[in-house]
């Protein structure tokens, strides 16, 4: 399968066509997950995602895979020796989408860490979460932590905990993890909406979805369906009548990106607020970004907003962190809002929830795997693919292998593990240069798309004209190229949000190519003018709510 949307008619009738194993509702990272390790034990798998692939949670979360430190303070030792591994997994599959960053943890007077406590907990966390030698926590002295940071409050510091999180393209990665299962023969769609489950002798065995970009409605037919839906997995199992027991609880969080010009951050830091929540501050690609936020939400998950409130608190926390920091709501360049689906326990604080997935199956055979996180995406896809392979051998007396993903590079991720990515990365960037990038163009194209590099200099080479000609800078057009004829973008929005994350990090850049963006996607999917208005108006949107509050 070719994925591109130029193909998007191929594509639909192999799924009108064909009877699959399993049909999987959700193109997050947790349905990314199965797709890849059903489709790699010989499964034939479909895979329908509402909106675009890691459109809701997985492209708006605190973008960390991280080994879960604040689950200690909970006691949660299993998921902290869980999530720990994994870390390191998703890392060596894709270390050009994930890279580790020494976190500071400061400790005040009457904060939440002692330096005891602090110094017990990160060594127990560095031994339940296999951490290597080279990152394992460092304690340092109050000095030592202004060193690291000197903008942290003074008043009352007593020192800071030193150690290694890792820091992830959220919404790539979800892609990366797609392609591999295309790769291995999935059939994935995105804007295709189930509208109602199929059933036979009152089991589930297939969708009937609407296609969003033409109108047309068509069924799926597959012998289980898999509810990967994130937010809206309790939608689709009333659509089933097995909405009963647990619920999701959805949690918003919000993040604010400042530019560094104006909040010079040097070092990544966790540290907590006043009223005793934790809170990540981020460098990144010359801006610094300050999350999350954690209130109980009950709007459309599709499009959660970003409010005066949350802005007010995020910047509450930073003057009360970093004093010397005058930051405004002016200085705020962008933002972004998600909702984590949580499985509800009564009585419980939002924080509180334990993060943990669960898997259910109703009556009719619909197998809902709900919560979880990011981290743990490839052992939640086991898990569930491990359920689901037991249920098909039953039926069908055919036995499917163990998951293999553990050691599996994703896509863009063979080049020699993580130990030899920057080398990768050196050796590589002339052929960059040689297709007519700049060297610094080169090394970044290397560093975000890893093995999947020369695909896109390839691209530079023999089709580097059309930049000059859209009007679009060489790398930008080369990125547009590569997004529409290998990763399935369909809209401006799918591009600069979820295929480059320059909508949050890089606003400026959107709002001086977005014109030339459209006009091209416009020529290359042949839309007609009404469908040309109205993907400008969702960028425009898009933009808006990234700069605006409601």
């Amino acid at each position: 399968m070719r994925f591109s949307n130029i193909y998007r008619e191929e594509t639909v009738e192999t799924l009108k066509k064909e009877k699959f194993d399993v049909v999987v509702i959700g193109g997050g990272i947790t349905g990314a997950g199965i797709a890849l390790d059903a489709t790699t034990r010989g499964m034939k798998v479909a895979l329908v995602e509402m909106q675009d692939f890691a459109a809701g949670t997985s492209s708006r979360s605190t973008k960390l895979v991280h080994g879960g430190l604040r689950y200690l303070k909970q006691f949660e030792i299993k998921m902290v020796a869980e999530v720990g591994k994994e870390r390191e997994i998703v890392y060596e599959n894709g270390p050009h989408v994930t890279t580790p960053e020494w976190m500071l943890l400061p400790m005040h007077k009457g904060g939440t860490f002692g330096k005891f406590s602090t110094s017990i907990g990160l060594r127990v966390y560095d031994f339940l979460a296999g951490v290597k030698k080279s990152e394992r926590r460092k304690m340092l002295s109050a000095d030592e932590t202004l060193k690291r940071e000197p903008l942290v409050k003074k008043e009352g510091l007593k020192g800071g905990g030193y150690y290694v999180e890792y820091r992830t393209d959220d919404a790539r990665l979800t892609i990366e993890v797609m392609k591999a299962a295309v790769d291995k023969g999935a059939t994935p769609i995105n804007y295709t909406k189930v509208d109602k489950l199929l059933y036979e002798n009152g089991k589930v065995n297939g969708v009937q979805v609407s296609d969003l970009l033409s109108g047309d409605a068509y069924e799926i037919y597959a012998d289980k369906v898999i509810n990967a839906a994130g937010p809206w997995v309790d939608s689709i199992r009333e659509k089933d009548q097995s909405k009963q027991g647990k619920t999701l609880k959805l949690s918003k969080g919000v993040h604010v990106v400042i530019d560094q010009s104006r909040f010079p951050l040097k070092q990544a830091l966790y540290f907590d607020t006043p009223d005793g929540r934790m809170i990540f501050a981020i460098p990144r690609a010359g801006k610094a970004y300050v999350g999350t936020t954690d209130t109980f939400y009950d709007g459309d998950p599709a499009v959660p907003t970003v409010t005066s409130e949350d802005r007010a608190y995020l910047l509450k926390s930073i003057h009360y962190m970093f004093p010397e920091v005058n930051i405004t709501d002016d200085d705020i360049e962008s933002s972004w809002a998600g909702v984590r689906p949580l499985i509800l326990e009564e009585g419980k604080d939002p924080s509180e929830i334990s993060r943990k997935d669960e898997i259910w199956e109703s009556d009719s055979g619909l197998i809902t795997i709900a919560g979880g996180k990011l981290t743990g995406y490839r052992k939640m896809a086991k898990t569930t693919v491990d359920l689901l392979a037991g249920k098909l051998a039953q039926q069908s007396n055919k036995a499917y292998p163990a998951s293999s993903t553990k050691g599996m590079p994703i896509s863009g991720g063979d080049v020699g593990g993580s130990s030899n990515f920057s080398d990768y990365i050196k050796q590589h960037v002339q052929m960059g240069v040689d297709s007519g990038l700049a060297a610094k163009d080169s090394k970044e194209i290397l560093a975000m798309y890893g093995s999947n590099a020369p695909v896109l200099f390839d691209i530079a080479k023999n089709e580097g004209d059309g930049g000059v000609n859209s009007g679009l800078p060489k790398k930008l057009f080369v990125q547009l190229k590569y997004a529409v004829d290998h990763e399935m973008a369909a809209t401006p929005v799918d591009f600069f949000f979820r295929r480059t994350g320059t909508l949050l990090f890089d606003i400026d850049l959107v709002q001086t190519h977005k014109h030339a963006v459209i006009d091209y996607m416009a020529g290359y999917f042949g839309w007609t003018e009404s469908t040309k208005m109205e993907r400008t108006k969702q960028l425009e949107q898009e933009i808006l709510g990234a700069i605006k509050v409601s």
